[in-house]
């Protein structure tokens, strides 16, 4: 039974791993697969990404915006997607529902259709993540602004890399970087005067978190 109940109009910290801590993302392939089914799947209605498929295949040439001009999409999100992170072995995302249980129907979309791909491809069967997703409560903006400098900064502090140049995190987007068009940052973003000023806050928690997770680990090793 699942401790967490969630809530239209409510925040969650979403994150899971690979069984065993497996690497649940082995190329570029993989990451970008990952993002087009939080994009796609992000929906109350089904099919979008098998149109998508389908329309790739006799369009080759085609991108992912230019198709979804074309009106598939009927926007009713069953989440906002606030930020997001992808690690070679876990991902952390931050949502807020929209629909009655939307984060639920949102990450079993998710897990299905990219643990079908990874399985497919990698010739494997049985589960790909370690169990239900985890998911906590976001109750206070202090602990908002707090997970989201945690998560874009996430792959720096497990030591992924050491600059802001790790491309499947949603940091690029706050930073202005990049548009993600399937994030919704401003509840975030907004909360800051610059984008210099966010830039500052999420570099000095994620410091100061991966600093006390290596304090942490000397401590246990």
């Amino acid at each position: 039974m699942r401790k967490t109940e969630f809530a239209n109009d409510e925040c969650y910290h979403i994150f899971n791993r690979g069984v065993d801590k497996r690497e649940v993302f082995l190329d570029t392939c993989d990451y970008e697969r990952f993002l087009l089914a939080m994009n796609l799947l992000n929906d109350s209605s089904d099919g979008l990404m098998i149109r998508w498929r389908d329309y790739k295949k006799t369009n080759p040439e085609v991108v992912l915006d230019d198709f979804l001009k074309l009106g598939f999409r009927k926007e009713d999100p069953l989440v906002e997607i606030v930020a997001y992170c992808l690690n070679p072995n876990h991902f952390h995302i931050l949502v807020k529902q929209v629909k009655d249980k939307g984060v639920e129907k949102f990450m079993h979309k998710i897990g299905t259709s990219y643990t079908k791909y990874f399985n497919k491809k990698n010739k494997r069967s049985g589960a790909l993540f370690q169990g239900k997703f985890k998911a906590v409560h976001i109750d206070s903006n202090e602990k908002l602004l707090y997970l989201a400098a945690y998560v874009n900064k996430n792959n720096f502090i497990h030591g992924y890399n050491k600059n802001d140049d790790w491309e499947y995190t949603s940091l690029p987007a706050f930073l202005g970087k990049r548009e993600d068009k399937f994030i919704c940052k401003d509840i975030v973003s907004k909360q800051f005067s610059s984008t210099k000023e966010c830039s500052e806050f999420f570099n000095e928690n994620a410091l100061y978190m991966r600093e006390k997770k290596e304090d942490e680990k000397c401590l246990i090793e």
